[in-house]
């Protein structure tokens, strides 16, 4: 039984976790958090395709290579992105003292920040905050943790999964942050992925990839992709099953578990989503590849006619036909079909007419809505999930940077 103390990236043996305040946020808000293996771990990651990656994100990027970690140390409401070789000077600083606070090489600890860019770290306070920050280390800590690492998210974000691996129990754990400048490559969000597993590092690696590409990169709320974007899976190997090794029927079953609670991690960034009043679920249909599907899903998803004409509950499906026209593959018209929920809106091209829209209104007042779209081109499909654009939205970006 889950125990509500431990939760999230500390609900596998051997992690713990803490999150304090730093003096980065205003209003005493926690800002700097710490996730540590007791043991060390192996360690993947996938990162951000923005050029203008941020020194954490580059720095990450180079140790995570390397495969071994001890921990994580993340900061919220500054990116240190655009911050030059200061930028990188004062990560790879944050690095060495929290190595030495946790006996071990600054190569084993990663660093990650998300918030304002262009903005030096204030590393004075930060450095005076880490002897408390890792004094605090608990396998309790998951709260803090998430917290700390919240930027314009209202909720902190987690979850947990136990699963049977060869008769024994494994744990895995994820803890995430971002409500906006969420779009794949990557989606724009921080998530740590934490299990026990005994698994080699193909394995590992591979099975990240699995879940970011099916889970993470079909998620975008406004179509940006940042400069600090980062996806972290550590495993510690406490756990007593037997090794899982890439392409076994134990690695099958290790994957769709860090799936599910990927899955759950996803909805939870989803239903955050800086000022989104709708939450799209979008299926395509009938398309002649998964690549075609996942193109044709991903211009609907971002496009700002589309989404705007959801937040204003406007049955405008000639927005989704223009979307689908301009994803760049393959389509002929008059095989088109689209349907929201239930409601049939277009067959072959053609709309329906005003008595199918005026049921379609039932459907746009609900928050949670499927649009289903038919290509008519072949038998591939490919599953979306986005938000609409509110005036909210405009709200809290407009005035980010003077809040942070």
């Amino acid at each position: 039984m889950l125990k509500k103390d431990r939760a999230g990236v500390t609900f596998p043996e051997g992690f713990l976790a803490a999150g304090i305040h730093s003096g980065i946020k205003k209003k005493g808000a926690l800002d700097l958090g710490l996730l540590v293996s007791e043991k060390e771990a192996l360690i993947v990651g996938m990162f951000t395709v923005n050029k203008m990656k941020a020194p954490p994100v580059q720095i990450s990027q180079r140790r995570a290579r390397r495969g071994v970690a001890i921990g994580i140390i993340v900061n919220s409401g500054n990116a240190n992105a655009c911050t030059g070789d200061q930028g990188v000077a004062d990560a790879l600083l944050l690095t060495e003292k929290v190595g030495h606070y946790m006996g071990c090489s600054a190569q084993k600890i990663l660093p990650a920040s998300t918030g304002v860019i262009g903005k030096p770290l204030p590393m004075f306070s930060i450095l005076k905050a880490l002897p408390a920050l890792s004094e605090k280390l608990s396998a309790k800590g998951n709260a803090d943790f998430s917290k700390a690492i919240m930027t314009t998210d209202t909720y902190p974000k987690s979850t947990q999964k136990e699963v049977l691996i060869g008769g024994e129990v494994v744990k895995i754990g994820g803890s995430a942050k971002g409500v906006g400048m969420i779009h794949p490559n990557m989606a724009t969000m921080l998530v740590f992925m934490t299990t026990d597993a005994a698994i080699e590092k193909d394995a590992l690696r591979m099975s990240l990839h699995q879940v970011v590409e099916d889970q993470f990169h079909t998620l975008s709320v406004d179509g940006d992709t940042s400069t600090n974007d980062s996806v972290y899976l550590l495993a510690n190997q406490l756990a007593k099953n037997p090794v899982i090794t890439k392409g076994s029927e134990y690695h099958r079953e290790f994957t769709q578990a860090l799936m599910e609670v990927a899955s759950e991690l996803r909805r939870l960034l989803l239903k955050d989503a800086e000022g989104a009043t709708k939450f799209l679920h979008l299926v395509i249909q009938g398309a002649r590849s998964k690549g075609d599907a996942k193109k044709v899903a991903s211009t609907i998803a971002k496009s700002l006619l589309v989404k705007t004409a959801f937040y204003g509950e406007d049955v405008n499906w000639g927005r989704i036909m223009a979307a689908i026209g301009n994803a760049g593959v393959p389509v002929r018209v008059e095989k088109v079909s689209v349907a929201l929920g239930d409601v049939a809106l277009v067959d072959h091209g053609v709309g329906l007419g005003e008595s199918q829209e005026e049921k379609a209104m039932e459907i746009l007042k609900k928050s949670d809505i499927t649009v289903t779209v038919h290509l008519g081109m072949g038998q591939m499909t490919a599953e979306y999930w986005t938000t609409d654009l509110s005036y909210e939205y405009v709200r809290i970006n407009a005035g980010y940077k003077g809040r942070s």
